[in-house]
């Protein structure tokens, strides 16, 4: 019997990490990290539960990647800082990890693989790498071969007919295990919603053309530093145009250096770029500004071009192009972004005036069912999505013919089992989001979430109280100070504070001696004060000194 069980990107965007299990043995596909949304106080990344590969330790005999994004790599750090198994990947995607096990202290044992080239894992998998376009070099899907039938992984993908590398996504290969027969297809789903054919990065090649030709001033283009492909054009234009570079944003720096040490950008010189500390002396005319920030993030570098920091000063002739859609929740941000920008005085292009700047690097449903009818699996898993995402890729594989006891809507945890060619659902594993410091190693709790919010919402009040240590008089206090209140609150801490010490010194001289008790009677007394002058709530922290 062989099961699949989706520890994460199934009902979500990010956190993709597939368990598959044949015989005692394990395999883990991807394993990927999400970003928090704003609410998530003081939460740098997001990352799957792993405590069902916890619990079957003894039997991971690998992790097999699909491509360098933080979605399908991020999370690996944290795993492999408990669990030390091997991890196979292509050239690109493991010039990505490697930065990222580096910045947490983390050794791996990372073994390069080639499309096309099987490799054993275990005893009951043989692997094989599969070419696949998406918007970083590298990329791949995989099948996996087990004793009850090869499984095809699709990977991030889309069907480009003239991507920027000239590598295409491998139909052939996958058509070839279709004649052959499938067991199961987990096939990428985020935009299983877009009926029109998601286009060609030459798409957007050809509209950069067009829009640069005549700008006088500096042209900026905002975008993920992991579009390798598109930095790549973006670099051979502004040679073409002979404009020198300036990569804005610590992660488009890192990634360009990565991409020319490893050969992903032919022809690119040094010569190309200049610091952004000298952009200013450069003429306008002659720069073209490379930024990390498409989704309004507040340190990125379009961000801080858009705020008026740092020594570039956009004008009238400048352009300023977004080369990005904005994830769903950002797009609130990315409105403010804008119009920060025109307020600048800068020309700005982004996807809903101009669609040309931006292709997304996911197949549309035009494109799944095309994989679909080539594999004809036995049975088809929609993965990488939310559920709408999920449901609709259903909806596609049932009108290219079928059966609905073919069809697994799963979710995260869901455990599915395949014997015999057919598959069904056997129960369920744990799992869930755990939340952490990108840094560091300390969890955060949902009860600290709570604590976090409280705080955001109320504010903090530190009330500060003296005690002579022998008579166990008040000497001074409280006094209180205060942040996240808002003014006419601030006004009220005077009054607040004699009405607190009025409430404190009814508290008996013999209960002054137990400290404990002394600063919860404090906490009690402030908030009894602050009750008669407002209705908010703040968090009281106490802090008594005996003398």
């Amino acid at each position: 019997m062989l099961h699949v069980i989706p520890l994460g990107g199934l009902g979500e965007i990010g956190l993709n990490a597939m368990v598959i299990a044949c015989r005692g043995e394990m395999l883990l596909i991807d394993c990927g990290l999400m970003f928090p949304p704003v609410s998530n106080q003081g939460v740098d990344v997001i990352v799957p539960d792993f405590t069902h590969l916890r619990k079957n330790a003894s039997l991971l005999q690998g992790i097999v990647l699909t491509h360098g994004h933080e979605d399908h790599i991020g999370a690996l750090p944290f795993l492999l800082n408990e669990l030390k198994v091997p991890v196979y990947a292509t050239r690109f995607t493991l010039g990505m990890l490697r930065h990222r096990l580096h910045e947490l202290g983390v050794e791996a044992d990372l073994r390069e693989i080639e499309p096309r080239h099987p490799f054993r894992v275990g005893n009951h998998f043989t692997v094989e790498a599969c070419r696949v376009t998406h918007t970083v070099p590298d990329a791949v899907g995989y099948i996996v071969r087990t004793p009850e039938g090869p499984v095809i992984h699709t990977g991030d993908f889309k069907l480009d007919p003239d991507p920027i590398d000239g590598l295409r996504t491998d139909l052939e290969r996958w058509g070839e295990l279709g004649d052959e027969g499938v067991l199961c297809l987990l096939s990428d789903s985020t935009n299983s919603e877009r009926t029109h054919e998601t286009g060609s990065e030459r798409d957007v090649e050809r509209t950069f053309e067009r829009l640069f030709r005549d700008v006088k001033g500096r042209i900026v283009v905002g975008m993920f530093a992991s579009n390798l492909h598109r930095v790549r054009h973006v670099l051979e234009l502004a040679q073409k145009l002979e404009r020198s570079v300036v990569p804005l944003g610590r992660s488009m720096v890192r990634n360009i250096e990565m991409a020319r040490e490893l050969g992903y950008l032919p022809g690119v010189t040094d010569s190309l770029f200049v610091p952004p500390e000298h952009a200013a002396v450069l003429p306008p005319e002659r720069t073209l500004v490379l930024a990390t920030g498409s989704q309004a993030e507040p340190r990125a570098g379009l961000s801080q071009l858009a705020a008026g920091d740092g020594p570039l000063r956009l004008g009238p002739d400048d352009l300023v192009v977004l080369s990005a859609r904005a994830i769903p929740g950002n797009e609130r941000a990315v409105s403010g972004l804008i119009d920060q920008l025109l307020w600048r005085g800068a020309r700005v292009v982004y996807p809903d005036l101009e669609p040309g700047v931006h292709v997304s690097g996911h197949a549309s449903q035009p494109q799944q069912r095309r994989v679909l009818e080539l594999v004809r699996p036995k049975n088809f898993v929609p993965i990488h999505g939310e559920y709408h995402h999920l449901h609709r890729h259903l909806t596609t594989a049932r009108e290219c013919g079928l059966a609905p006891e073919q069809l697994l809507l799963a979710q995260d945890g869901d455990l599915l089992a395949f014997e015999e060619g057919r598959g069904h659902f056997a129960g369920s594993v744990p799992t869930g989001r755990i939340y952490r410091d990108r840094f560091g190693q300390g969890q955060v709790t949902q009860e600290i979430l709570q604590e976090r919010t409280r705080l955001a919402e109320t504010g903090i009040i530190v009330a500060a109280l003296v005690i002579e240590r022998a008579s166990l008089n008040v000497l001074t206090g409280p006094q209180l100070t205060s942040q996240g209140l808002n003014l006419d609150e601030q006004v009220l801490l005077t009054r607040v504070a004699e009405d607190a010490r009025g409430f404190f010194l009814e508290m008996s001289r013999e209960l002054r001696g137990d400290d404990a008790r002394v600063r919860e009677e404090l906490v009690k007394a402030v908030r009894r004060a602050f009750r008669l002058q407002s209705t908010k709530r703040p968090v009281v922290v106490p802090m008594v000194l005996k003398v």
